[in-house]
């Protein structure tokens, strides 16, 4: 078996063809307008498996990304997708090479670290990969959604009592396309087509994403093609669009309706106050029985403004993007850090054939991480330290697991106050 990558036209047609195939699946016909999901892979980044005889088997590829990383630090981060292999070659060491050669082509380039979201669950692990963001959905019947006034802020901007909150928060549009409801802060909420803020869109992602740890960056490339899920593919949206008190926009959600089902794909802010009033719009459009939010971090403070506590139902809870650390001492000290501290982990990485102990010093919110002959704080896998890297997962979790052993009762909370956040991570980004 051979692993090439794709160079020429040809090339990356039997790639397209040869990943449909690995899911059963079948091409759809390339349009002017674009709205294929793989139609923003990058040509020079994909690879191919292939038998002696030349026969295509697998398939593998990687996006070109920024991550944010805590402190608010933008890396490089290739984003692994579109791996397949045909049934008919499954178990046979395809998908275990195909990683290899990944990984070992991703260090080539300099690259630290890699990051990808998991079909199953079960795939991944095993080549160095661990959860590090998790998501979920949040469901509200609209006849509970009344949003509390915050304690000893009754009267602020935007925050009506809660008798009234269903009422106030249709404003002056009511759900109609067009209109422009009472945002917060002097702002405003305004409904548009989808079509019609493209620009938009791209540019109030830009700015959350640059601000959100774990978030990704989406390339123009992308809203150009219009790949992925909404709002970016071409399925029709409208986007409630939240502009400050000099017009300029700041958070938008993307949302349709169905059988009095209004879903909303994603919240873009970075301002609690601004998601709330775009959660007030929707909960507060007319002819809806139910609002479903997508992609709700863990721990939002949505559910907690309900009226009634119980009104919000969280479902769907589940991980989401998935982090490969491939130069722990670079990776380390890419990042931010909130407090002081040394520790001293003892690494593993199997699926690499690697163990190495690092030092790990912070000091003033930047680490130095190298090589140390020092007895170990923390043994665990590589796939460990991914989780624990963006700060979606506590130490204390993984050593509760049996995932990571601590050698003293001190290396515990040690791990959990260095490796703790500012804001915790999340990824919304569909690839």
């Amino acid at each position: 078996m051979q692993i090439r990558p794709t160079t020429t036209e040809k090339d990356f047609d039997v790639f397209v063809d040869t990943l449909h195939a690995a899911f059963g699946m079948f091409p759809e016909t390339p349009v002017e307008s674009g709205g294929l999901w793989w139609s923003a892979l990058e040509t020079d980044r994909c690879l191919l498996a292939e038998t002696e005889d030349g026969r295509p088997v697998g398939t593998a590829a990687t996006y070109s990304f920024e991550l944010t990383l805590p402190g608010q630090a933008l890396v490089p981060a290739p984003g692994v997708t579109a791996v397949g292999v045909l049934p008919s070659h499954r178990r046979q060491g395809v998908l275990s090479a195909m990683m290899r050669h990944q990984l070992t082509d991703l260090r080539a380039q300099g690259e630290f670290l890699s990051v990808l979201l998991a079909s199953e669950a079960t795939i991944y692990g095993r080549f160095g990969y661990g959860p590090a963001t998790y998501t979920g959905h949040l469901q509200v019947p609209r006849h509970r959604s009344a949003l509390a006034t915050p304690r000893g802020v009754r009267g602020a901007p935007g925050t009506p009592a809660p008798d009234s909150a269903t009422e106030t928060a249709t404003g002056t549009n009511g759900g109609t396309n067009g209109g422009a409801a009472t945002g917060t802060n002097g702002g405003s909420v305004e409904v548009l087509s989808r079509t019609e803020c493209g620009e938009i869109l791209e540019e109030v992602y830009d700015g959350y994403r640059r601000a959100q740890p774990g978030a990704l960056s989406r390339p123009h490339r992308w809203w150009a093609q219009r790949a992925g899920q909404p709002p970016i593919s071409p399925a029709p949206r409208y986007v409630a669009v939240h502009r400050n008190a000099d017009g300029a926009p700041d958070g938008y959600a993307s949302y349709s309706i169905d059988s009095g089902t209004l879903t909303v794909d994603e919240t873009i802010t970075t301002d609690d106050a601004v998601f709330t009033a775009l959660a007030r719009f929707a909960i507060g459009h007319d002819l809806v029985t139910k609002v479903v939010f997508k992609h709700v971090p863990p721990e939002h403070p949505l559910r907690w403004q309900l009226v009634d506590f119980r009104a919000g139902e969280v479902s769907g809870a589940m991980d989401w993007l998935w982090v490969r650390l491939l130069d722990v001492p670079r990776a380390l000290t890419a990042r931010g850090w909130l407090t002081d501290g040394d520790l001293v982990l003892d690494v593993d990485d199997p699926f690499l054939g690697e163990h190495d102990r690092y030092l790990l010093t912070v000091r003033d919110g930047k680490a130095d991480c190298a090589p140390t002959d020092r007895q170990p704080d923390l043994s665990l896998d590589i796939r460990d330290l991914g989780s624990l890297y963006l700060g979606g997962t506590t130490p204390s979790t993984l050593v509760r697991a049996g995932h990571i052993r601590p050698h003293h009762p001190q290396a515990t909370p040690l791990a959990d106050t260095l490796f703790r956040t500012e804001r915790p991570p999340h990824c919304l980004h569909w690839f």
